[in-house]
Parts: structure tokens; sequence; C-alpha cells
């Protein structure tokens, strides 16, 4: 079916009276426009709904056409693009995976001219639409491959974007960037010949390390997460950078971004100690960098243990995480247990302690939920120990 189909302004109106009602509710209903393929229709009002929270300049635009519900949960959300856009600049920017183009649409705001590429040719039509719905007219779709697009265009451009996708094949292997399309490691150096500069997005599940040993020139790995969640990292090249590797975390709440920055290899120590009276559990971010001494060095506070990844302070400090206040510290045995735990309600996380929340519950018959949290974790004498706390609201 003709994708102009779609924008007859009665089908537009039953999109839009639609939005919000389940797609396989109204599957049972009866299509009614007989001429268009009803799942076509249902598929443009599951993805219109998938985009009110996650891309809302989308949803709010007039005769938007949307591809695969998929594809729409699988692009990146609009505050993980225009987080993106700070890191670029320049007259130019190809994008070699431009996929629905929620990226170059804020790319297109800090660059003067910017190439959507897509091997998918419906798609790029798709996006070509929107991009002339949302007036953005200083982007560029071509359908094709992007190694051939490259070729033919012959330009030099002040960055390139790419966002590879893993070959169907390496489901359930360990997650490498040689094992996705493109494969960026193979093709960096042919990459140089058209721009110095390249931002790469994969997602949260590749390691850092691992990335590491298949990437070169790496200048900053930016880990970004909004609510709480890891959602992608970004590694910044630059052909001739040779520095140290700067690792930024940035997580977005509802209310502030929080941030955190190290050296990647930095060699700061960090205190160990007992629990005193606040306790420190760093943001999703911070925990997938790893940089585990440098949040106790930065913040001056000390850890409970080296692979606890809890912090510990006297003082109430600012930090990019949940904060706490800690109530009572008991042994983790059968007499504490029972008298402080036992058949009551908590929120239950446990760091390095060798159970699961799940059992923990069912042994102590512990319910969940309520204003108070449990730490199950070891402490720096290798003692189990419980943290009962009450949780600090943060602005």
């Amino acid at each position: 079916m003709d994708n102009q189909e779609l924008l007859r302004p009665e089908i537009q109106e039953y999109i839009i009276e639609k939005t919000g009602q389940e797609a396989t509710k109204l599957a049972l209903s009866k299509n009614p426009f007989q001429e268009v393929d009803f799942k076509i229709l249902l598929n443009q009002i599951a993805a219109r709904t998938k985009s009110k929270t996650k891309l809302p300049t989308w949803f709010e635009c007039k005769n938007c056409i949307y591809p695969s519900k998929i594809s729409v949960e699988q692009t990146s959300s609009e505050i993980t693009a225009q987080y993106k856009s700070e890191l670029v600049d320049g007259n130019s920017l190809i994008d070699l995976s431009g996929g629905f183009g929620v990226d170059d649409y804020y790319f297109s705001k800090k660059v003067t001219q910017v190439i959507h590429c897509e091997m998918d040719a419906e798609l790029s039509s798709i996006v070509n639409h929107n991009f002339l719905q949302l007036k953005s007219s200083n982007i560029q779709c071509i359908a094709g491959d992007s190694t051939a697009t490259l070729e033919n265009l012959n330009q030099k451009f002040d960055w390139i974007y790419v966002d590879p996708s893993r070959r169907n094949e390496t489901k359930g292997k360990v997650f490498m960037l040689q094992d996705c399309l493109p494969n960026v490691p193979y093709l960096q150096d042919f990459y140089y010949q058209y721009a110095s500069k390249i931002l790469i997005k994969t997602a949260p599940l590749l390691d850092i390390t691992a990335g590491l040993t298949e990437l070169r020139n790496v200048k900053t790995i930016h880990i970004v997460a909004v609510e709480n969640e890891v959602k992608e990292l970004l590694w910044e090249i630059h052909q001739c950078y040779t520095g140290s590797i700067t690792i930024n975390t940035i997580s977005f709440n509802k209310n502030n971004r929080e941030t955190f920055q190290f050296n990647w290899n930095s060699d700061s120590e960090c205190n160990l100690g007992l629990p005193k009276k606040y306790l420190y559990e760093p943001n999703s971010g911070i925990l997938k960098s790893g940089g585990f001494k440098e949040v106790a060095a930065q913040f001056s506070i000390d850890k409970l243990h080296q692979h606890s990844h809890l912090y510990t302070s006297d003082d109430l400090i600012d930090f990019p995480g949940r904060i706490f206040e800690i109530n009572s510290v008991i042994p983790y045995s059968k007499k504490e247990m029972a008298l402080y735990l036992e058949n009551k309600k908590t929120n239950i996380t446990l760091r390095n302690f060798p159970d699961t929340v799940e059992n923990l519950r069912k042994k102590w018959k512990i319910k969940d939920g309520g204003n108070q949290y449990c730490f199950f974790t070891t402490d720096l004498n290798n003692n189990k120990i419980v943290l009962i706390c009450t949780k600090i609201n943060t602005p």
C-alpha cells in the first residue's frame, strides 16, 4: 500500500482517535477502511502510542508516518538524541545507519547539513516525509548501503555517526563490535578517509574493556542513562587522538541530570570503611562505568568493601545516585533477621551478597514495598551484614 494513503484526513483522524488502545483488541474490530490493510493501520496506532512519551515531537507532528512498532522501540529517545547533538558541531555530518531519524533531527539543529543513510528504501522514504513535516530542511535522505554512499559522495564530513546493529546469528554470543553491521573496527581506516571524527552508538550490553580492544583513537566514552536505566554507550573517536580516555556518565532523571567523569585506567586509591550515618548507591551509569574507586576518591567517602560498590559517610553530600540514612546495621544471622525483618515489609537490594532477593523474601517471609530499605552486603571484614535504611529524597 502507498504510504500516502495513510495521510487521508479520515484515516489520520482514526489513528489519532485510537491511539492508546491495545492493538490486539482493535484487531478484533471491523476495519473501517476496507481498501487499507488493517495490519498497517494497527501498526500506525501501536507505533504512535509508543511515541507519546519516547518521541513527543513526532507524536505531536501532524501527518507523521511511522515504520514498524519495533523500529520505534529500537530508535533513540528524544532525550538521548538531544544529548548526542551536544557532542557534535560543524558544517556536515553523515549518519550511516539512519533508522527512524530521531538522532539526525537533533543533529540538524547543531550541524549545517546532515545526510541520513538507510538501507531500507521504504523506511528512508518515510523518514524523508517526516522530516518535511517537521520542517527539517537541512537533512538529505539517501537509501542504500552506507559504504557505497560514502564512496559515491566522496566528500569530507566533520562527523560520521554510526549505530551498528548486531547480526542475527550473533544472538547468545559475547557482544563484539566486529559482529555488527557495519563492522566499524574493520572499517575505521576507511571512515577516516571521509571524516576525522566518528561518533559510535552501541547498546549498553557492550563491555567497555572489550570495545576498547577493538577501537582505536577513543577520546571519550559517554554512558547515557534515563530514569536509572543505561540506554546507550557513545564512543567519541578522533583520528589522531592518543591521549587518556575520558569516561562521562550522564543520568537523566525527572528533575535533573546527574553527571560523573573520570579518566579510564586512573590509579586512584579509595578508603574502605565500616557503615557510618549515610549510605550511597551509585546510579546505573556509574555502575556500568566501573569507576568504583573514583567515586570514593572524588567524593571523599568510604567504600564498604572492594566488591560491594556501596559508599558511606558521616556527613551528607550531594551524590549521583540514591542516598539513604542508615538506621541500623545488623549481622546477617537467624537471630537478628527474626528480630528485625522476619514477616516485615521492606525494599531489598543486594550488593556483593551470596543469595537472591527472591530467596531472602521466601526464607524470612519479607513482603515487598514500604518506606524501609534494606541492603544485604558484605563489609570490609568480609562479614555479611544488613543495612536498614530510610531513603533521603533529593530534588
